[in-house]
């Protein structure tokens, strides 16, 4: 029987890709605590969960009509971002996937209501939360699998608990133990143009308003007390700060982990930092010994 051994809400903010004069350049001097708390969460967490497979929440694979989970044996190449090519450039990727475990997802959440498929389509491209994170927090020798999910823009957020019972019951009736990276930002205002470069150092200072401060601190400290309900049942009045994707990432891993009855506690792994106005930060959710809920 397979398990979900772990779970975080993991930023994939581009200022952990950029060259290290750069990065610290545009902070002051200063190291990210993004960047530091990747290399952490990989020797502290990943080294010794050792799972089989990872899923990432991807909030850059924002699809319409459905959730789509990637099917492909594997996936490799060198990733370039449309977005900023400056920091996210030629970047290699080289992911194990698991098909049979991809059309057991997108099976399960179809059985639960919510149009899903499964694609192993050589052209899809990929985006670069899973990049991103698998560049720090994958494994070489162990080469474990990765599969990446969509959100599916016009979902909600009781669309998003079925996709994580399905993920859930699909996991559990497979032989795997499965790590789920819900990859994106709180708060997702960004600053316009013409503020950028006075708005690009990590202090939270930075954040689009205090209000957006305000909402997003209120989060965190709810996750890390293992409030999954508060932030759940918050939703609504969250999506004036726009968290990114609508916060779906987070809704589809809590909804992996039990829902409302999740009381799993997070531990930061990084600061909470600005990027251009967004909230970012780690924060991880080990598996309770009773179980998620």
């Amino acid at each position: 029987m397979g398990e979900i051994v772990g779970a975080g809400i993991i930023a994939h903010s581009p200022t952990i890709m950029l060259p290290d004069e750069i990065r610290i350049g545009l902070n002051g001097g200063m190291e990210s605590t993004l960047y530091t708390g990747l290399i952490d969460l990989k020797r502290e967490v990943m080294d010794s969960l050792k799972p089989d497979t990872v899923i990432v929440v991807d909030t850059h694979w924002g699809t319409i009509v459905e959730f789509i989970v990637n099917a492909h044996d594997r996936r490799m190449g060198k990733y370039t971002s449309e977005e900023l090519p400056r920091g996210m450039c030629q970047v290699p990727f080289n992911l194990k996937g698991n098909p049979e475990l991809a059309y057991a997802i997108a099976e399960r959440c179809n059985a639960n209501g919510v149009r899903t498929s499964a694609n192993s389509d050589p052209y899809l491209p990929i985006q670069y939360p899973t990049v991103n994170l698998a560049h720090f927090l994958r494994d070489n020798d162990r080469d474990e699998e990765w599969l990446s999910l969509s959100v599916c823009r016009t979902g909600d957020a009781d669309d998003c608990r079925r996709v994580g019972q399905g993920i859930r019951e699909a996991v559990e009736a497979s032989n795997r133990r499965v790590v789920i990276m819900a990859s994106g930002a709180f708060s997702h205002a960004f600053w316009p143009l013409k503020e950028l470069a006075k708005r690009e150092a990590a202090d939270p200072i930075h954040i689009r308003t205090p209000a957006h401060r305000e909402a997003d601190e209120t989060r965190i400290a709810q996750l890390l007390d293992g409030d999954h309900a508060s932030v759940i049942s918050s939703m609504p009045e969250f999506h004036a700060f726009k968290p990114e994707a609508g916060f779906m990432h987070y809704l589809i891993m809590a909804g992996a982990l039990g829902g409302e009855g999740c009381k799993a506690t997070g531990r930061k792994f990084s600061a909470y930092e600005n990027a251009i106005g967004t909230g970012q930060i780690h924060i991880w959710f080990d598996r309770p010994k009773s179980g998620w809920a």
